[in-house]
């Protein structure tokens, strides 16, 4: 008995926790690596693309008005998850010759794109050929097509890519039928081998809603195509176009009769951006609850918040609070300007200029908007019986009777009101704009007269290096204060020595360093521009050298113990004027092509990138920024070249420290962002300025023209474009909460 109590039992005893080390050591053995079979791929890939019924009918959509139809005929069952069919007139798919059939629903076969390159001047709105591909892999597909040169009608059955008989035992082979010039596609029991994705679909009505919508984008856009929608064994349409409707008529029979009678219509273009935009804005008559823009790039129907919520900060000066307005635009931009290869579904793209060009298109819109701004229509209610009457007299005028409504009292939370409003228009915009110049410059007199171009052909940049440099920017972002940026409102500049201005976001008081904010933002915009600043061009040109050598003194001057900080002890002070020039002839070529910055042979400067349209950098700082070039670069690696260089660039374009009006600069050589002590000639050669009642003038315009760039020009652009990083964090603190206040408040 002893030894059969002995015995070990070959499994572990149930209902016992597995011990740590068995854990461990099961973990030590890691998974092998397989590739993913075939129909898997096809599968996620296809849940990627058609992530609703409303995604599968955009790509069928796209597809007939490709093909040049002028009739579109569409029926839905179940909110299309059980039927989708659409019947087109176009031209038809070939089979008898070309034997485009077989191949239809094979991942990337496409009669719109032969080469990566054709990606820059696409123009329609398929070019992939994942569409029905992805379709088959998660529905029942069969096609009816036939072109103008066939004498019959085929019909075809798709399943997982490939041709799959209509029946068990038959040819999988296309049939011939009777049918009209066109193409028919029917899908059936969309997602019925993906339960999951299929029980997310609760409410078939809220799918045929959002199907109704994607149908009346492209029908108002698709001028010459006639639209109908129906679901399948009604006989009522949801939507009926005809062909030779216009615009504003199928506005009509889609959104309403209220917003048809209040359109104004804009175009503009500009040959530089590359850009023509049209389209229908409802005016200051007109406003809902919800912002409807029908917004198309290159006749594709995407999504833009940027020009969302510029369009919306246009209208708040002109509708009531809480009003919205309706947008239909049509953007047309040159394909090699455009990526639309950026989104599954291809519902975003990317483009060159786009702050421009959407500033260029609100401009208009309130251009147009101002010019219909000359009345108003408002409902009135008639005077219900026992309203009580408010009787108004005034010297010199007759008595008016005013309906006063009995009030309802609406609470509202004390501790969540903001004071300031940022769509909210500022008394300081009504005031007749200042002569001063907004650029923060030295004295007008001391400055070389130069010009700012802007008409730089844009480019596409590629470089791996720069690539990584933003990736590593978006990895450092701080969603928060990224947040607090794109929201607040600007208070007002708090002390330019520190570089300190506050903002406000939400209910909430933040003091920030502008200085360590602009660098960052310089630095963002030197990598999103890249390659396509514009230039401030020197007329006359300045002498590099002459102006490094005024640098060198300024530092050689200011350094303890004849050392600069930036002065390599193996050079002499002599030598580094020359050779810093010579670094940046030989590089000019470079230098020119990404970052805008023109040199001569002759070492002359011809210009300096411009980052930011309407703001010039202190051009006080320029000797310095140049004599930095040399040491301070990385030249022999291409990414530390690209960082160090727009470091530098940033710093330089970083405003000046100012003194402040109660405590001018004591000493010299304190900062040499001052730029207060020293000023530079036109020549080149450094000169002390001596305190009098000229630079106190200067200092104070100095001020005002930082304080009107920070609030219109900085700032605006921060909450525009800004990536705030984590180390920004140390450069904003909060000061005060409203609803801390109140706390504090009521202890009182």
């Amino acid at each position: 008995m002893a030894d059969m109590m002995d015995v070990d039992s070959p499994e572990a005893p149930r209902g016992l926790k597995r011990k740590a080390d068995d854990s461990s050591a099961l973990a030590k053995a890691p998974k092998r690596i397989k590739a993913l079979d075939q129909d898997v791929v096809n599968k996620i890939a296809a849940g990627e693309i058609i992530v609703a019924p409303m995604h599968a009918l955009k790509e069928l959509i796209e597809n007939a008005v490709d093909a040049g139809s002028t009739s579109l005929e569409i029926v839905v069952k179940d909110g299309g998850l059980k039927l989708l069919q659409i019947t087109d007139n176009g031209h038809g798919i070939h089979y008898e010759k070309k034997d485009d059939l077989p191949i239809l629903c094979e991942r990337f076969t496409t009669s719109k794109l032969k080469a990566f390159e054709d990606l820059t001047s696409i123009g329609t709105y398929g070019f992939r050929g994942e569409a029905l591909a992805s379709i088959s892999h998660i529905a029942h597909l069969t096609v009816t097509t036939k072109t103008a040169d066939s004498s019959c009608a085929y019909r075809a059955h798709y399943a997982d890519g490939k041709l799959v008989p209509a029946k068990p035992g038959k040819s999988a082979d296309p049939t011939p039928c009777a049918g009209r010039g066109g193409t028919q596609i029917t899908v059936e029991d969309l997602f019925y081998n993906i339960r999951q994705r299929q029980k997310a679909f609760k409410s078939h009505s809220e799918e045929y809603a959002k199907i109704l919508d994607v149908v009346g984008r492209y029908a108002v856009h698709c001028q010459g195509v006639a639209f109908s929608t129906k679901k399948h064994g009604d006989s009522a349409m949801g939507i009926s176009v005809p062909s030779n409707a216009t615009t504003v008529d199928r506005i009509r029979q889609i959104h309403g009769t209220a917003v048809a009678n209040e359109l104004i219509e804009f175009d503009v273009s500009d040959e530089r951006l590359g850009f023509k935009a049209s389209g229908w804005a409802s005016n200051a008559n007109y406003h809902v609850k919800k912002t409807t823009i029908l917004l198309f790039i290159n006749h594709r129907s995407v999504e833009s918040s940027a020009i969302k919520q510029a369009i919306q900060r246009t209208y708040s000066t002109f509708l009531p609070k809480g009003g919205h307005p309706f947008i239909y635009l049509s953007l047309n931009i040159e394909p090699q300007r455009v990526d639309v290869n950026v989104h599954p579904t291809k519902r975003e793209v990317n483009f060159l200029n786009e702050d421009e060009i959407i500033e260029v298109i609100t401009t208009t819109i309130a251009t147009q908007l101002s010019k219909v701004d000359t009345s108003r229509t408002f409902m009135t209610q008639s005077l219900l019986p026992g309203t009580k009457v408010a009787t108004i007299s005034t010297p010199g005028t007759t008595t008016s009777r005013i309906s006063q409504p009995p009030s309802a009292t609406k609470a509202r939370n004390e501790s969540s009101l903001v004071r300031t409003d940022p769509s909210a228009r500022k008394i300081t915009s009504m005031l007749p704009p200042s002569a001063t110049n907004l650029h923060t410059t030295s004295s007008s007199h001391l400055d070389p007269i130069y010009t700012l171009n802007t008409s730089r052909e844009p480019i596409s940049c590629r470089l791996t290096t720069v690539k990584d440099l933003r990736a590593a920017v978006r990895a450092e972002m701080h969603s928060n204060l990224t947040e607090v940026f794109a929201s607040h409102t600007y208070v007002g500049l708090v002390d330019p020595l520190r570089r300190i201005a506050a903002i406000q976001s939400g209910v909430k008081l933040y003091l920030v360093d502008y200085g360590k904010v602009c660098n960052e933002y310089f630095y963002q915009v030197g990598l999103t521009d890249f390659a396509n600043f514009g230039s401030i061009a020197f007329e006359p040109p300045l002498d590099i050298e002459s102006l490094i050598r005024s640098a060198v003194e300024i530092e050689r001057h200011d350094a303890p113990d004849g050392h600069s900080q930036v002065d390599d002890a193996s050079i002499a002070w002599d030598t580094i004027p020359q050779t810093v020039t010579q670094q940046l002839v030989q590089r000019r070529e470079m230098l020119s092509e990404y970052f805008c910055l023109d040199i001569s042979e002759e070492g002359q400067l011809l210009g300096i990138p411009l980052l930011v349209k309407g703001y010039v950098p202190s051009l006080a700082k320029l000797p310095r920024f140049l004599m930095r070039l040399g040491p301070c670069v990385e030249w022999t690696d291409e990414q530390k070249c690209f960082d160090t260089f727009l470091g530098e660039l940033a710093s330089y374009y970083t405003p000046e420290q100012l003194p402040n009006e109660e405590s001018p600069s004591k000493g010299k050589g304190k900062s040499t962002d001052a730029a207060t002590d020293h000023v530079v000639t036109e020549t080149g050669e450094p000169r002390e300025t001596s305190e009098t009642s000229t630079e106190t003038d200067g200092l104070a315009l100095r001020r005002e023209q930082l304080a009107r760039m920070l609030e219109h020009i900085l700032f605006p652009a921060f909450r525009a474009r800004l990536v705030a990083t984590k180390d920004l964090l140390q450069g904003v603190t909060e000061v005060a909460d409203l609803k801390g206040l109140y706390k504090v408040f009521e202890r009182c």
